[in-house]
């Protein structure tokens, strides 16, 4: 099965780092975010992806194509022109990278890789957030609703910690909760799986939000099911929610790293 990644948009709430490359290919513990997620799916299994680029796209064309040397031991001898590769730490990944244009919206992207699909049942993420999905749970979990397509929702952590004051005095702090659970709304957490049929609902060309005319769409038909996570996951939207994911790496007790180095 195939895994869609969307990775072309401008990152415009994190200029600071996407000024010079794109969202996805910034670095959580010396790797990109996206390979991150590409390597929450090989875990379970899944290597064949399919990456929409856009913005700055050739830099993740650039990182791709000299992966296989960027991880490996290299000897090159400069007066033989030739290089002999050692110890290769290299991932068994197939990896198609689409030019899915500048501004395209994120339904238009999905519909512009609609030729490397063909009529097979794919899933499809955001290529800047991570969570500690059970894939292979997800994926059953949508066969069996007979859908024509599954999101995961999730209840994202609140910004801000809450305070509880006591029933005595209005003034007095009883407890303060760090960063609790939302307000109880579930939420797109992308993490899709996606029969072909979908792309019948992306009518509107480049211009289409996946998020708005399809998923709406799909509503309406009674064919969108949701896979409720309610464990990790956490979206990449700022040079905050970066530096968390930093410090969590760095702990070594990062939720979404289910695999083993």
């Amino acid at each position: 099965m195939k895994v869609v990644i969307l990775a072309g948009g401008f990152g415009t709430r994190f200029s600071e780092e996407t000024e010079l490359r794109p969202k996805p290919m910034i670095e959580i513990g010396g790797r990109p975010i996206l390979w991150h997620i590409m390597k929450i799916y090989s875990q379970y299994g899944f290597n064949d992806f399919i990456i929409c680029c856009g913005y700055r796209g050739y830099y993740i064309k650039d990182y791709f194509h000299h992966y296989y040397m960027h991880e490996s031991d290299i000897t090159i001898d400069l007066a033989e022109n030739s290089t002999e590769y050692h110890a290769s730490k290299s991932e068994p990944w197939r990896v198609t990278l689409v030019d899915t244009g500048l501004n395209t919206m994120t339904g238009g992207r999905i519909k512009r890789i609609q030729p490397y699909i063909g009529d097979e049942t794919f899933m499809m993420t955001y290529g800047d957030g991570v969570a500690s999905i059970d894939i292979p749970r997800l994926v059953e979990f949508h066969r069996q609703s007979g859908k024509l397509a599954t999101l995961t929702a999730v209840q994202p952590t609140g910004r801000f910690g809450a305070i509880t004051f006591h029933e005595s005095d209005e003034n007095m702090i009883k407890s303060f909760l760090e960063k609790p659970q939302g307000d109880g709304i579930w939420v797109n957490g992308g993490f899709f799986v996606l029969e072909p049929s979908v792309f019948d609902y992306i009518k509107e060309g480049d211009s289409t939000v996946w998020e708005k005319t399809p998923l709406e769409g799909l509503a309406s038909d009674g064919q969108l099911n949701a896979y409720k996570h309610s464990g990790f996951w956490k979206p990449m939207d700022t040079l905050r929610d970066k530096n968390e994911l930093e410090t969590l790496w760095g702990r070594g007790n990062a939720p979404w790293k289910r695999w083993n180095d």
